[in-house]
């Protein structure tokens, strides 16, 4: 089946705001001034135990997981995290005092225009995420979705729908029956979840949500929604990684697909590379545009710490994650029959990442224009167009 084209007519148009929001940034450096890096936005991280992590980072901006995870046994012996509010509720708040606390360092993202503040002031905007509705689950029309607003007043800008496995709003990634994997859609309650977020000015995340709930949100948003972090799946055949006409539809929708560092999910090399990485942002570009291609990590900001601890060896680093693996293997969940062999690619384990794409997007050819697009200006552009 021949590749559908890209939406011609939204990529104009995204193409003219790009180029427009990435000048915004730079406009209110003086014109003597030595001239920055690139915009750098991380489309998910957390917020680190050391605050000079924050600085030697060179972000701009990142979408924070702030979320408080409650460890769930399922009935069929294999592990759910569910954010639940009260968790989710606390853990925003001390996350907004750790931002507070450190004025020299954050400015805490409510609109995106708080982008070019920072960057303005030379601090790295953040931008609160929860990776999972769970956390307002007792929530609807009802009680006039009074957790969800309660979480929104605290800062809360980014909403994941699901995490894994799904809820009453929309279907996981892993969802399964014991035999194989399922293609769970968005639910009733989750188109009413929906329009409630498009309302709020939250930003719509269908990371670790079915491709059928991804694409039903599609439909159902008035707003662009993202992937905070993901991957292809035509490079990695696995539930975790997206098909084609997901990443498409995030495009077409003016969102954007952020690719992140878990490598496993990024190439079935036994060896990682960072041009592994580049051909995944490449083939993001190839189906969903230019203007749809982003970074994100899932690690904290300096790098998964137990890889950190064994410098980098993923032989023995990938021993950690083979119990759940298996776990998934004994249900016929896509793509969990192939054994990974690595976590990390060693080079993007490090804190100056972002620094790291940069350079390999620049030898592998890519115009200094979409670098800007890839490494911050996509972003950008989203959290300004939703964020209001």
């Amino acid at each position: 089946m021949p590749q559908k084209v890209c939406n011609q007519a939204r990529r104009h148009i995204l193409k003219g705001l790009g180029a427009a929001t990435l000048l915004s940034p730079l406009s209110s450096f003086p014109a003597w001034a030595a001239k920055p890096h690139r915009l750098y936005v991380d489309g998910l991280s957390f917020l680190p135990t050391d605050i000079n992590d924050v600085k030697a980072s060179k972000l701009d901006a990142f979408i924070a997981d702030i979320s408080a995870v409650e460890t769930i046994e399922q009935a069929d012996g294999t592990k759910n995290y569910k954010r639940t509010y009260q968790a989710c509720i606390n853990s925003i708040k001390q996350a907004a005092d750790s931002v507070i606390a450190n004025p020299d360092v954050y400015l805490q993202g409510l609109t995106g225009t708080d982008i070019s503040k920072a960057r303005t002031q030379q601090k790295t905007a953040v931008f609160f995420q929860i990776q999972g509705a769970d956390c307002v689950e007792d929530d609807g029309l009802s009680n006039e979705w009074r957790q969800l607003d309660n979480l929104h007043q605290q800062g809360l800008r980014v909403l994941q729908l699901t995490h894994h496995y799904g809820n009453r709003y929309a279907g996981g990634a892993l969802d399964n029956n014991g035999l194989n994997s399922l293609n769970t859609p968005l639910t009733s309650a989750g188109k009413e979840l929906i329009t409630e977020l498009n309302r709020k000015n939250i930003l719509i995340d269908v990371s670790h949500s079915s491709a059928q709930t991804a694409l039903d949100t599609v439909k159902a948003s008035q707003s662009p929604i993202i992937q905070s972090h993901g991957a292809a799946r035509a490079i990695v055949n696995n539930a975790r990684c997206s098909p084609d006409e997901v990443i498409r539809a995030i495009g077409d929708s003016g969102g954007v697909f952020g690719v992140f560092m878990m490598s496993f999910w990024l190439t079935n090399k036994p060896v990682p590379t960072i041009e592994d990485y580049i051909n995944q942002l490449a083939y993001i570009a190839k189906v969903g545009g230019f203007n749809s291609v982003a970074i994100a990590n899932d690690f904290p900001l300096r790098g998964q710490e137990n890889l950190l601890a064994l410098d980098n060896d993923n032989s023995e680093g990938i021993k950690e994650y083979l119990e759940w693996w298996h776990s998934l293997e004994d249900k016929n969940v896509l793509g969990f029959d192939v054994e990974p062999k690595h976590v990390v690619i060693p080079k993007l384990n490090n804190i100056d990442r972002m620094s790291r794409i940069d350079d390999a997007l620049k030898k592998a050819r890519f115009k200094a224009t979409d670098r800007d697009r890839f490494m911050g200006g996509n972003w950008q552009r989203v959290l300004k167009q939703v964020l209001v």
